[in-house]
């Protein structure tokens, strides 16, 4: 009975929002913010409000909501990327740096192994690894997380605030680009992704992970039913958030299925575009080369 009163509802949903989309394109230019329509102008507000209330429990709740699963797809992002000695790389929406501080042990793995065997002039060049998050608090928490994990001091893990849609590097500046989680609380994704091949240099290597579609039917029941049941209750017991992580929920459906965003990456330039599901589809990790 659960299971279908949601998909009721989420149908539902579905019929009433080209009206009220409609509506406010009158007035304004309108966005999604899980399933209401905002000004564009204020998505990147509300969407701060989000993280800043989340930040400091925010690793956690991933563990919980994902039974400890997001780390595996962390891993599995990154082994895509194949991340080397001297590179230069941007993980954006990454404040708590939990991709970036994946990268730079592979790094150093890989460094460490090559020296037993050979000394190249390309293990000394100094990496650097650029954490651009455009929420402060969220970047506040990575900080904390390298301190304790030993990499207070490493200059390689590089700080900076900014907007994912308007980066602060220079053209064809980047060896690799990751956003993990991060893409779909953007306003504009075209954006986000012409931004992302702007700043990669040629023959750099653009991964998304995001939690994406599931088309399993019967796991979709049971997912939507996780979705919009469990995780908002989630949300309100640890973080004592609810609204936070329905807008977590709605923002997923709201994302473009894995085809549609594989085609949004390709128009911007992005060559060899593919995704890999993980989970039937929970969650998809989406690549692409700047040729």
């Amino acid at each position: 009975m659960a299971l279908r009163m949601i998909a009721r509802r989420l149908r539902l949903q579905s019929k009433l929002r080209p009206m009220f989309s409609s509506a406010s394109l009158l007035h304004s230019h309108a966005t999604s913010f899980g399933f209401k329509e905002v000004r564009e102008e204020d998505k990147s507000q509300l969407v701060g409000n989000v993280f800043t209330s989340v930040a400091s429990t925010y690793d956690l709740m991933n563990d919980l909501m994902s039974a400890g699963l997001h780390r595996l797809w962390k891993d599995r992002l990154v082994s895509k990327l194949h991340p080397f000695p001297g590179m230069k790389h941007l993980d954006v929406a990454g404040g708590t740096g939990d991709v970036a501080f994946r990268i730079l042990e592979d790094i150093n793995s890989t460094r460490h192994r090559a020296l037993q065997d050979a000394t190249e002039d390309y293990l000394h060049e100094e990496t650097q690894i650029y954490i651009c998050d455009i929420n402060p608090n969220m970047l506040n928490v990575g900080k904390k997380r390298a301190i304790e994990r030993g990499f207070g001091d490493n200059k390689a893990l590089r700080w900076v605030e900014g907007d994912a849609e308007a980066l602060k590097f220079e053209d064809n500046s980047m060896d690799g680009y990751t956003i993990a989680f991060g893409i779909r609380n953007v306003t504009h994704i075209e954006k986000a992704l012409a931004e992302a091949h702007r700043v990669l240099r040629r023959g750099g290597r653009f991964l998304c992970l995001e939690l994406s579609h599931v088309d399993t039917p019967i796991f979709k029941e049971l997912y939507d039913y996780y979705s919009f049941s469990v995780i908002p209750a989630m949300g309100e017991l640890v973080a004592g958030d609810r609204e936070s992580y329905q807008y977590l929920v709605e923002s997923i459906r709201r994302f473009p299925a894995q085809e549609k965003f594989a085609s949004m990456i390709a128009d911007t330039g992005f060559q060899k575009v593919e995704y890999e599901n993980l989970v039937g589809g929970v969650v998809a990790i989406h690549s692409g080369l700047k040729l």
